[in-house]
């Protein structure tokens, strides 16, 4: 199966009319995207046809010579109950069209219909049958807890449950040509997670990335669309929008909650239509690219506020994947900063040092508002600062004591010495944190550290030197 091609699944048009099966086919191709097609002028050969290709959707007529359309229609309910029907027939009958519908049509067009409505038509027939086989494989991949694909998420290091099951989702939509909105923090990673949809729905074509924040009107049309030569002053020649770069690919726009409610209405027209026109141009171009959206806003309330949308806001959350901050991924912290620091110490030219047991206690328990783009951040700092065996503390330190320094929430469970919605740190943990912490209180200071700990200054030197040698 190519899943470059739209929809992923093959389109059967049976009809005994050569000429109305070319016709419909130019139509689906060239108004509706269409153009994953198989025709067939034998009603007797249809079956055949099933049997061998993979197809998602019947295009069927009903009068017919050898096998009409209503014996077919009831053998593709009865053998492919999966495989959707439409009827289109030169028959405009109410009678025939609810008897159709009974027999298990999903929908039933005159060939008299004006084509706007057919193409809608048998587009919103193809997205129920790409949602249904999305939820077909979404399920079987949550219940056989598996990934056919881990190398597509190779970039992202993560153990977290939740982060797996992102990925089990996004194995079940990709080879759908619906965009995809991916929400979630500043600094989570959807970037990678969009260059994985882009590997999982293996496109010939290339990933074109633009964040849209802070583009008016015009720059965004200019950078999406392109121009002709001559379009507005300055215009001395021709340039390819990002949509036409990414032809048989992924686009991929960013900070989608920033986009204006002028560029709104050209990327909803965009969706809806399959179309657009480069600025200057009075021939449309046909959108050969899937979308990938990102965002850190609620755009739920967003579209509520009235700042976005309503109708864009449901075009584009058709495919909606939440990633996690990173402090409800607890698990990954210790493996992010083993990556982190590898990778500093292999652009800084330094061995990598050993981690100081108690860090990654003292890391679960911040709240890293700047999620992994903040840890990578912390290690590389450190990892410049980095001078012995053991790694230094003291960059993290700072961050911590920064994070202590602000104001207090009023709620009981902020108030709590530890994340509640964190496990337990062991008796041994806490100790280390209580000692880090007096140490930090008291400036490096080891007398004064001993006196807020209430342990002698012999005992607290101890216990440093023997977390040092671990």
């Amino acid at each position: 199966m190519n899943i470059n091609r739209y929809p992923s699944f093959g389109v059967l048009l049976v009809d005994d009319e050569p000429a109305f099966l070319r016709s419909l086919s130019i139509v689906l191709e060239r108004r509706g995207g269409i153009n994953h097609i198989f025709q067939c002028q034998d009603s007797r050969d249809v079956m055949g046809i099933i049997a061998r290709e993979n197809i998602g959707l019947v295009l069927l007529d009903l009068t017919m010579p050898n096998v009409s359309g209503e014996v077919l229609l009831q053998q593709i309910v009865e053998e492919y109950p999966e495989i959707g029907v439409i009827i289109i027939s030169g028959l405009n009958q109410l009678e025939t069209a609810v008897h159709c519908i009974r027999l298990g049509a999903y929908d039933y067009f005159v060939k008299t219909t004006e084509e706007d409505r057919l193409i809608e038509g048998i587009k919103r027939a193809i997205l129920m049958q790409e949602m249904r086989l999305e939820n077909q494989e979404l399920r079987r991949r949550f219940l056989t807890d598996t990934l056919e694909h881990p190398e597509a998420f190779s970039q992202i290091i993560t153990e977290d449950k939740g982060m797996r099951s992102v990925f089990q989702y996004l194995e079940s939509v990709a080879p759908s040509s619906q965009p995809v909105m991916i929400c979630g923090e500043s600094g989570v990673g959807k970037e990678l997670i969009a260059k994985a949809i882009h590997a999982l729905s293996n496109r010939s074509g290339s990933l074109i990335s633009v964040n849209v924040a802070g583009l008016d009107d015009n720059v965004f049309a200019d950078t999406l669309f392109g121009h002709h030569r001559g379009a507005f002053t300055g215009a001395d020649k021709a340039r390819a929008g990002l949509i036409e770069q990414a032809a048989g690919g992924t686009l991929f726009l960013d900070e989608i909650g920033d986009l204006s409610q002028a560029s709104q209405v050209k990327l909803l027209r965009l969706l809806q239509e399959g179309e657009y026109y480069p600025l200057g141009s009075d021939r449309p171009k046909r959108l050969r690219a899937r979308v990938v959206v990102a965002t850190h806003q609620d755009l739920a309330q967003k579209q509520k506020d009235g700042d976005f949308r309503k109708d864009l806001y449901y075009r584009l959350k058709t495919h909606r994947v939440d990633i996690p901050p990173l402090r409800q991924r607890n698990d990954d912290i210790p493996l992010l900063l083993e990556h982190f620091l590898q990778e500093a110490a292999n652009e800084l030219g330094k061995n990598k040092p050993t981690i100081p047991k108690e860090l990654p206690v003292l890391l679960a328990n911040y709240n890293f508002p700047g999620n992994v783009r903040e840890l990578r951040a912390l290690a590389f700092d450190a990892m410049s600062q980095h001078r012995s065996r053991m790694l230094s503390m003291e960059v993290f330190r700072r961050v911590l004591a920064q994070d202590t320094a602000a104001p207090e929430p009023e709620s009981h469970a902020e108030h709590m010495l530890f994340n509640p919605e964190r496990p337990l740190p062991t008796l041994q943990e806490v100790g280390d944190l209580l000692v880090n912490e007096a140490m930090l209180r008291a400036q490096g200071n080891q007398s004064l550290a001993s006196k807020l700990l209430g342990i002698s200054q012999p005992a607290l030197s101890k216990r440093l030197k023997k977390a040092q040698s671990l």
